[in-house]
């Protein structure tokens, strides 16, 4: 294989288990990297730039191509950009699919889209080699502390076998099902984070508008956040449809409440960024869908298009 072994201080030599490959080692790659040399697995790294594998030359083994780190390793973690890059990684004559074979198991923790999810799952399939989609949070500090969430998608005899891995580079890993599940539940969690920041900018900006400093603002939402929950305070059901009448009763009418309360608070903001001239249009978007987000839309009582006074 064509590698440049590191200098033999007995680091290499002295891992155990699995040797562990990462492609790509810029904001998450590198914490991996470093997660996994803590670990105590023999470390193979591959990047385009010099520095970035000079940051770990002491003690793993510095692969000159994707493809050789594919044949030196056990398991590959794919952690570069975008689409185009986990192909010119991955796919191929010359790719790490062909070279790593069945003797080699992928996982990729890009942010991908689904169509290259989808053909890249094609092409390990042609060659028989084992491939995992992982979607991963938490950023680069997490990365660098062993401390993501995995958000992992494909076989599951697969992903027991992954086990190891999934321990020394995360807190939490989670199946979310089948091969491509894993993406998409991190498409999902970006999907909650970027509407959440949206969300806080608006908030932001009714706040501003009425004379008030941000930082304190920041500071009692951080502050009731600890109390009431983030984003994930309503993700306890198993559907989003809305409730039947074979839904438990008090927890129905607790939501039928909830969302009046809601209505009310919006529409009082929305009155309030009218006196104020701004323009909150996701404030808007949230008073019209507010029963969906309850699960009472449509059902006995539902509260759509309910006014301020009627829910004071």
């Amino acid at each position: 294989m064509s590698v440049e072994q590191t200098a033999s201080d007995g680091s290499p030599g002295g891992d155990t288990g699995p040797t562990i490959g990462v492609i790509g080692l810029g904001a998450i790659g590198d914490g991996v990297a470093a997660s996994v040399h803590a670990a105590g697995f023999p470390l193979v790294v591959c990047d385009v730039r010099a520095e970035a594998t000079d940051r770990h030359a002491g003690y793993a083994t510095v692969a000159t191509s994707p493809a050789d780190t594919a044949r030196a390793a056990d398991i590959v973690v794919v952690a570069v950009v975008n689409d185009d890059q986990v192909h010119a990684v991955l796919s191929g004559p010359d790719g790490a699919l062909v070279a790593g074979g069945p003797d080699t198991t992928f996982v990729v923790v890009s942010t991908i889209t689904a169509a290259c999810v989808a053909a890249i799952g094609a092409e390990a399939a042609t060659v028989g080699a084992p491939v995992v989609d992982c979607g991963v949070s938490g950023g680069p500090s997490a990365a660098a502390s062993g401390d993501l969430v995995c958000m992992v998608g494909g076989d599951s005899d697969v992903i027991a076998q992954l086990a190891p891995l999934f321990d020394a580079i995360g807190s939490l890993s989670v199946t979310m099902g089948p091969f491509g599940t894993g993406l998409a539940a991190k498409l999902a969690r970006n999907l909650v984070q970027y509407g959440g920041w949206l969300a806080a900018y608006e908030g932001q900006v009714l706040a501003e508008a009425a004379g008030i400093d941000l930082s304190k603002l920041a500071k009692v939402i951080k502050a009731s956040d600890a109390r009431i929950g983030g984003a994930s305070a309503l993700m306890f059901r198993s559907t989003v449809a809305p409730f039947t009448d074979t839904d438990d009763k008090g927890l129905v009418g607790a939501m039928r409440s909830a969302a009046a309360l809601a209505h009310k608070d919006l529409q009082a903001a929305l009155a309030l960024a009218g006196d104020l001239d701004v323009d909150l249009p996701l404030t808007a978007m949230t008073d019209e869908r507010c029963d969906d987000i309850f699960g009472v839309s449509g059902t006995d009582g539902t509260t759509t298009n309910t006014t301020t006074e009627e829910t004071a």
